[in-house]
């Protein structure tokens, strides 16, 4: 077989074809090295920096001190104070339930905490810290601290926990701050805030959450491989929250509670010249404190099924027909459209008939008040004035005057939650009972009775626009703040008040019989004006649970509680030039006169005079010829 001749020039030139595309793949591959080390250390390097600065540093928040709250006089009501909480982070712990077993041999953990902390855990990301505990003792913090290298992931913080000073004596006024939620996180609206622990949940405290809670910080801490923190790079400081001075006075405060004794209602006191709330009370109340890191099951069961409610706000949230407190709204309304003058003259019989009616509505007093006017119609309460009058204007007049007093819509306090209450008229009772208007709901509305609803407040703002010269002003809590404690209290501009229309010598009247009701024998405020060293103006009402029988007068005090009368006292002080302007409401309390009259006298002693003084005694009982009904 014949051997092939090699071509030793082809071969040369396959072998140099084969070692240029080689030469080409190497220099390709170098390019792409040399490319790729580009991207890395130029077109990318802000990004790769950031991811390996990522895993070197962490950022750590710190959290703002949330501001504080005081009284007008600089009286501390709410501050923080040093605890500590255990924190997990789920994406460090391989076995949370394990670790949460091992962890109870130490520390305390109950029912409620494990709850709280499932709950946490299901709506919060993994790299995130969850809260199982608060508010640790300083045994369980040392013994945690002794045995933490068996618990990574695992950790105690320490944080500043609220504190509420007086307990349950500005409970409804102050609120209380509680473990923040899902429902919290999506209502503010940014991510940054999961970090955050407690948030306001009712009260001053909800209100002026964004104020309060000031601007999260953090610090750039410096890790090795296995996360433990090696030191502090760079720290952005966190801004304390703004401190909060209320117009609400302490000593006020506290005298309205002790006036209640054992009762149960509700009490607003307001500078009639700037809204400013001078004291606010609901009672029965709660410890506020109760509910800052957890409340139990077995307190919140018990709070919430207490018959007395003592978690319902009854100045923001509660309402009551306003008796015959209304009296001088009306009274006003009746001089204003031209239906009255002070000095006509209505006949009080003792019943009032509706032409063509055989049903009568009876007065206060059995036998009837004779020839009454508008002075005496206010003192003595007589309802036949307030009957005919109601029903000679008509139920939309009267329903647009009594909106203009600030009737039938919120007041402007700055809590959340305000109700308006019910202004009855045609148009809502078809909308609720889909039913027409009669004459006889027009009449009971003249004296505050039937489907009326107003609250403390309303009635508040109401009789601070009798005192003040006829300006409607919204409420406010608040006075001033501050972003510091060396910083000066800045005062938060007064809300714009506006006018209820009433001249300077149709609101004179008023205010005449308003006095009359408190200094003359036959008002039904006479007994607790006596011994004041200041002038009182002011107005009873009493609300029946109950219709008397016939001509059979009804004992408050000898129906069962639930049945018993609401008593109700509106009024200001000192009548010619009012500093203070004050409503008391008293569930199940008789009547006006001598259940909720007394406590707005103790609180007008407690605001005006001196604490050398020591007040009059007050009488506390019904004027023997006052009106029965009040």
């Amino acid at each position: 077989m014949a051997r092939a001749i090699k071509n030793p020039y082809f071969e040369a030139d396959l072998f140099r074809r084969r070692g240029f595309l080689a030469l080409l793949g190497v220099m390709a591959l170098l390019g792409l090295l040399l490319f790729g080390y580009f991207s890395l250390q130029v077109l990318h390097y802000n990004q790769y920096l950031d991811q390996a600065n990522s895993n070197r540093v962490k950022l750590k928040p710190t959290m703002p001190a949330r501001g504080l709250i005081y009284d007008r006089n600089g009286m501390l009501l709410a501050d923080n104070v040093s605890a500590y909480r255990l924190e997990l982070t789920p994406e460090r712990i391989d076995d949370i339930e394990a670790t949460v077993k091992q962890l109870s041999a130490l520390i305390e953990i109950t029912a409620d905490d494990m709850r709280r902390f499932e709950r946490a855990r299901i709506s919060s990301r993994r790299f995130l810290p969850v809260t199982l505990k608060l508010r640790l003792s300083e045994s369980e913090v040392a013994r945690f601290a002794v045995n933490q290298f068996r618990f990574p992931g695992v950790e105690v913080v320490p944080y500043l926990t609220r504190r509420y000073v007086y307990d349950d004596m500005f409970a409804h006024v102050i609120g209380y701050v509680a473990r923040l939620d899902e429902a919290d996180l999506k209502a503010m609206g940014d991510e940054r805030y999961a970090v955050l622990s407690h948030t306001g949940k009712t009260g001053i405290e909800r209100a002026y959450e964004e104020r309060l809670r000031g601007t999260i910080g953090y610090e750039e801490v410096e890790t090795n491989a296995r996360g433990r923190s090696l030191g502090v790079l760079k720290r952005h400081i966190s801004e304390a929250g703004t401190d909060l001075r209320l117009a609400i006075d302490v000593n006020l405060q506290k005298a309205t509670r002790e006036a209640f004794g054992e009762m149960t209602g509700s009490a607003v006191a307001v500078d009639p010249q700037t809204g400013q709330i001078l004291a606010m009370v609901s009672l029965p109340s709660f410890n506020a404190n109760l509910f800052i890191n957890g409340i139990s099951t077995k307190d919140y069961v018990a709070l919430s099924t207490d018959p007395s409610q003592p978690l319902f706000n009854r100045n923001v949230r509660g309402g009551t027909p306003p008796g015959s407190t209304i009296k001088p709204f009306v009274a006003l309304a009746g001089l204003e459209s031209g239906m009255r003058k002070p000095e006509d003259t209505v006949y009080s019989s003792g019943e009032f008939f509706i032409p063509g009616q055989r049903r009568g509505y009876r007065d206060s007093h059995r036998g009837g008040h004779g020839t009454v006017n508008l002075y005496s119609s206010i003192s003595e309460s007589v309802n036949t004035y307030y009957y005919k009058l109601a029903m000679d204007m008509g139920i939309e007049k009267f329903d647009a005057y009594m909106r203009r007093y600030g009737f039938g819509q919120p007041t402007g306090i700055d809590l959340i939650g305000e109700i308006s209450g019910i202004l009855p008229n045609p148009e809502w009772k078809q909308k609720r009972f889909k039913q027409p208007w009669y004459t006889g709901e027009t009449v009971i509305a003249g004296i505050g009775q039937g489907y009326w609803v107003v609250t403390p407040l309303q009635l508040a703002q109401g009789v601070a626009s009798l005192a003040n010269g006829g300006r409607r002003i919204p409420l406010r809590l608040v006075r001033d703040t501050r972003t510091g404690l060396n910083q000066p209290w800045k005062p938060l501009p007064l809300p714009e008040a506006s006018s209820i229309g009433a001249t300077v010598d149709q609101l004179k009247a008023i205010q005449t019989g308003m006095e009359a009701t408190m200094n003359t024998r036959r008002g039904t405020g006479w007994a607790i004006a006596q011994g004041a060293p200041y002038r009182i103006a002011g107005k009873t009402g009493t609300v029946q649970k109950i219709s008397r029988k016939g001509n059979v007068s009804l004992d408050p005090k000898s129906l069962p509680l639930h049945l018993r009368h609401q008593a109700l006292f509106i009024g200001y002080a000192p009548a010619e030039a009012p500093k203070i302007a004050v409503v008391v409401v008293v569930e199940h309390g008789g009547y006006g006169a001598s259940s909720a009259g007394p406590i707005a006298r103790k609180m007008m002693d407690a605001y005006l005079l001196p604490k050398s003084e020591k007040p009059a005694q007050v009488l506390g009982e019904v004027a023997a010829t006052g009106g029965a009904d009040d």
